[in-house]
């Protein structure tokens, strides 16, 4: 990554949606999620330039610094948000969250001064009411509308499956008559949090507590029908001067309840179907032009800058088809799957390996990399990894949250 004469800075807050979603700038995400946050806060070191700044909330002990110099990673500066803020750079390139929200641009507000001139003109540099909508999952909904009138393909969702906006409990029991199974979402939410799959009849009560508290926390839910899983794909972006760059596919892992596990590196797991991988390597020449050109004319072009990623479905229909939802969530932020991008880097290029996030609140994280580098030595060559377990974040005694790979 070029350097930068004046240093980005960079805080990892995944819980932009959250906050976005909730509109006040005091907002704080809850006690485990404060904690992820806190555990995962030197992920952005894979995005920095050694003179870019990572706000952690403490400085990680040189020993990780050793083990990052194994990969040939040069680390940016480490500095907690209190050390930075009596003590700032004199200048300050951009600043690089991991999401925008209200709560991260009251938190950043001091450094903003210091900016240069082309940051302080960049849509991003004020929060403004307006950019709510893009952070919603309705946002990608007329995204993937416009996809499926505009680019028909017969590989599309069809239009008798495409997803539905409810605001109350019998428009959720119509489109159960309809699909039989649906997931339900919060419009604003990520990594697979805020998701209820509904698989079974009649709805518990539980179940129907929790999507009308969505509804009323939000205003609406994002209704999907249930679809017969083959592949999750993400196709990365990054949006500059109002115009959108390519940056490649992620194939991402989600448990059966929605939830982010991890990615794929270095080309589609070698367990796939044979006929899914085909389908999925046709995708991104069938999609990208037709994503770039709608988001190109959208609202996201006049109002954002900087990465986001477009998750997509592949899935078998009821006749047993391939199919793709060729614009499942838009997330406007970096994500995991752009990460898992820079990542390959550091893999000997023959070689997959697999992005993994860690949490179990039985074990530590530093007891799990302890048992895993014992069961899966790392291997290098020439500073790539050829087989082997890696840590990517720091830890100590009591970190609960991780992230490594695995080749």
């Amino acid at each position: 990554m070029q350097k930068s004469v004046h240093p980005n800075i960079y805080l990892f807050n995944p819980t932009c949606e959250y906050a976005v979603a909730n509109g006040n700038a005091s907002w704080h995400p809850n006690k485990i999620l404060q904690k992820m946050e806190a555990d995962l806060a030197t992920l952005p070191l894979y995005f920095a330039a050694e003179t870019d700044v990572v706000i952690v909330p403490q400085i990680p002990t040189t020993v990780f610094f050793e083990h990052l110099q194994k990969i040939g990673v040069t680390p940016p500066v480490f500095a907690t948000e209190k050390e930075l803020k009596n003590n700032p750079p004199e200048q300050v390139g951009k600043l690089q969250p991991w999401g925008w929200s209200p709560a991260v641009h009251k938190r950043l507000e001091s450094f903003k001064p210091r900016c240069t001139d082309e940051f302080k003109t960049s849509p991003v540099f004020m929060w403004k009411a307006e950019f709510r909508e893009l952070y919603s999952k309705k946002f990608a909904l007329q995204i993937l509308r416009q996809l499926t009138h505009k680019h028909p393909s017969a590989s599309f969702i069809g239009e008798n499956e495409i997803t539905e906006i409810c605001e109350t409990q019998d428009q959720i029991e119509t489109l159960l008559a309809k699909w039989d199974k649906l997931m339900v979402k919060a419009p604003w939410s990520s990594s697979g949090r805020g998701l209820q799959p509904i698989t079974k009849q009649p709805i518990h009560e539980k179940v129907w507590e929790k999507l009308l508290g969505i509804v009323k926390e939000q205003g609406y839910a994002i209704v999907e029908a249930f679809q017969n899983k083959e592949l999750d794909l993400a196709f990365q972006f990054e949006l500059k001067a109002g115009e959108i760059h390519y940056l490649g596919t992620s194939n991402f892992s989600a448990d059966k309840k929605g939830q982010y596990l991890g990615n794929s590196l270095n080309g589609l797991p070698d367990d796939l179907d044979q006929d899914v991988k085909n389908f999925a390597l046709e995708m991104p020449a069938l999609i990208i032009p037709a994503l770039k050109e709608e988001l190109g004319k959208s609202k996201l072009a006049e109002n954002y800058e900087g990465y986001f990623g477009v998750d997509t479905l592949i899935f078998k229909d009821k006749t047993g088809a391939l199919k793709i939802n060729p614009c499942l969530e838009i997330n406007v932020r970096h994500n995991m799957g752009l990460l898992s991008l820079y990542l390959e880097k550091f893999i000997a290029p023959t070689k997959k390996g697999r992005f993994r996030m860690f949490f179990n609140p039985k074990i530590r994280f530093a007891d799990f990399c302890q048992e895993m580098s014992h069961d899966h030595p790392l291997v290098l060559d020439d500073q790539k990894i050829v087989s082997g377990f890696f840590p990517l974040t720091a830890y100590s005694n009591a970190t609960g949250f991780g992230a490594y790979l695995l080749v």
